[in-house]
């Protein structure tokens, strides 16, 4: 729960900087009020927390592997990768084409009429992800098992 924990945290603030980063390549920027854009930019943070967690999730499953950051770093990144584009892919499909709950401004870059910006957004902060979670995870990690150590050889 702790190493979801983790993942959660690290998705949030990374994709939070992100989702402000490229908000201005969205209609919404200059459709909306602020607050209807602040609101957004949670919600698709949020949002991106639960891609992240559930591919952390299916990383884990897949691995066999409850760390899999720290022992299978590029194989479970690669699987976070890859399904976090699939999705992305059809969501920005669905979302801009067949739904309308967003719209690009003229300055998106564009592969095959899905959004650069969110597709670098999955293949450039998973890595990041990892990586962090491999430094921070190894600190709290080891923190946590040292003190555990200490508590079993002094129980007192």
């Amino acid at each position: 729960m702790v190493r979801a924990g983790l993942w959660s945290a690290l998705a949030f603030v990374l994709n939070l900087a992100w989702e402000i980063a490229q908000v201005r390549l969205y209609t919404i920027w200059d459709t909306a009020d602020r607050m209807t854009i602040v609101w957004a930019l949670l919600h698709c943070t949020l949002g991106d927390v639960v891609i992240a967690l559930a591919l952390f999730a299916l990383a884990r499953v897949l691995l066999r592997c409850t760390d899999w950051p720290v022992l299978r770093p590029w194989t479970g990144g690669a699987i976070v990768v890859i399904g976090a584009i699939a999705y992305t892919v059809w969501s920005e499909w669905f979302n801009v084409y067949r739904a309308g709950s967003w719209g690009y401004t003229a300055s998106m870059p564009m592969i095959f009429g899905i959004g650069l910006a969110p597709l670098l957004q999955w293949l450039i902060l998973p890595p990041v992800m990892v990586g962090a979670y491999r430094r921070l995870g190894s600190a709290l990690f080891s923190a946590k098992a040292d003190s555990a150590h200490d508590l079993s050889r002094n129980p007192s």
